[in-house]
């Protein structure tokens, strides 16, 4: 698809601004508001579901798809809207809240690969409703290796297609019901123009010779499986690590557990009953009346006051309970770079000496770094790398950890080298060893 550009009329000027002495004004980008097809109904009957899935299956080439999800209005991260084009089919918006699934839809593109941006984001999602690709094209991902500066999809388009694509809705409640045009129309636009844009990026992989890599990137993200649950996930409370209590350690479990329990059952999003701001202040000031907790930083707002009783009952609980969580949970990951220096020099030596050959290879492959190789992968084989280190034991370190093969291949004889030889451990500024700044004695920067 292309944008009309309006040419010159016969009676502008022939002079240039550049042949005047003058700099050319920009020429605005054309903006995409309205579907080619128009704007879809939303398809929320049975019968349909089989329509869209019978056109979907009858239409050819890869299916653009994308989803809606209403993050900080409704419980959880389930679909709202569900996005699909494919030639030949036109594109189809449907509503995943009438249906149990969307399995129909799923046979339907039995085979055919599918066209997502940013796909770790929908992929969940999607497959709670009975939907996973038997092939993927991620164009945000394929945007990273080819080593565009800006990712976003609009921005993507607007780089390689010439025009913009409007993003006014994005953080929109799509639990609404019946959704509002504009949003349906943004919606449509957002699987409009995902095949011509898997073409051109297609096209600039190939020319950058990245595309075998980027096909090894999509498939490990589809064949990725599902991420373990989190241990004591009420530990990710922001602003949790100003406690150093467990009492208070407590407090914030029992609160955060109630929360959770009651925003599934409202099927709202936990921070609209009371943020983790006011999770944390009560759980260092432990008040024990109602009015002490309404006067506590954060809770205020319907939610707060009337279910106060319920959140002064957490309170009481964890200052009574004898199960109080630990301050941390045991991990295998590697401690904080910061302290490496001190808890084993070596692996911070190897870490030095590893992170800027890496940046730099990064910069001549055009690729951002925490692509070139995952961070954690970095730090972990930095901090116990193998017994004996050489390429093949440090290729299959990086396997292990889940490394994919180009990255291997690219990266493995750089951290060999560094780790048998790495450079010598930087000494601290004299300021960080004091813990605090020392007087400038040179020039002024």
């Amino acid at each position: 698809m292309t944008a009309h550009i309006p040419g010159k009329t016969e009676n502008q000027s022939s002079t240039t601004p550049a042949e005047a002495g003058e700099l050319p004004d920009p020429q605005p980008i054309p903006v995409l508001e309205t579907p080619r097809d128009g704007v879809p109904l939303v398809i929320d009957s049975p019968r349909g579901l089989e329509r869209a899935a019978a056109a979907l299956a009858a239409g050819t080439g890869p299916a653009a798809v994308d989803a809606e999800r209403a993050s900080g209005f409704r419980y959880g991260q389930r679909a709202m809207l569900v996005q699909i084009r494919r030639e030949g089919a036109g594109t189809w918006l449907i509503d995943p809240e009438a249906f149990d699934d969307l399995r129909i839809i799923n046979e339907a593109l039995s085979g055919v690969e599918w066209i997502l941006h940013a796909a770790t984001q929908d992929l969940p999602c999607l497959s709670a409703l009975g939907m996973w690709p038997d092939k993927l094209f991620d164009t945000e991902l394929a945007a990273r290796l080819a080593g565009f500066p800006r990712v976003g999809l609009a921005a993507v388009i607007e780089s390689l297609l010439g025009f913009s694509l409007a993003k006014e809705h994005s953080a929109a409640d799509w639990s609404t019901r019946p959704l509002p045009e504009p949003w349906l129309r943004y919606a449509a636009l957002d699987v409009e123009v995902l095949t011509e844009l898997r073409v051109e990026l297609i096209r600039v992989l190939e020319e950058a010779g990245k595309l075998e890599l980027a096909e090894e990137e999509f498939e490990a993200i589809r064949t990725a499986p599902p991420a373990p649950p989190r241990v004591d996930p009420w530990r990710r409370t922001s602003g949790m690590h100003q406690l150093r209590d467990r009492r208070q350690l407590a407090a914030v479990r029992e609160l955060w557990t109630e929360r959770e329990h009651l925003a599934e059952l409202r099927d709202t999003a936990p921070g609209r009953l009371i943020p983790d701001s006011a999770i944390v202040a009560a759980a260092r000031a432990m008040p024990t009346t109602v009015p002490q907790l309404l006067k506590t930083p954060g809770f205020h707002g319907r939610a707060a006051q009337k279910e106060a009783p319920r959140w002064l009952r957490c309170i009481s609980a964890a200052r009574s309970t004898a199960d109080l969580p630990p301050l941390h949970i045991p991990t295998h990951a590697p401690p904080p770079p910061r302290v490496w220096a001190k808890n084993d020099p070596a692996a911070a030596a190897r870490l030095q000496t590893a992170k800027p050959r890496l940046t730099a290879l990064a910069e001549k492959l055009n690729l951002p770094l925490e692509n070139l190789l995952t961070p954690d992968h970095l730090r972990r084989v930095a901090w116990r790398p193998p017994t004996e280190i050489n390429l093949e034991t440090v290729g299959a370190a990086l396997r292990e950890l889940g490394a994919r093969e180009w990255q291997i291949r690219e990266t493995a004889a750089v951290l060999t080298v560094a780790f048998l030889d790495p450079d010598p451990l930087e000494e601290k500024p004299a300021e960080d060893k004091a813990g605090g700044e020392q007087p400038s004695r040179g020039r002024r920067r």
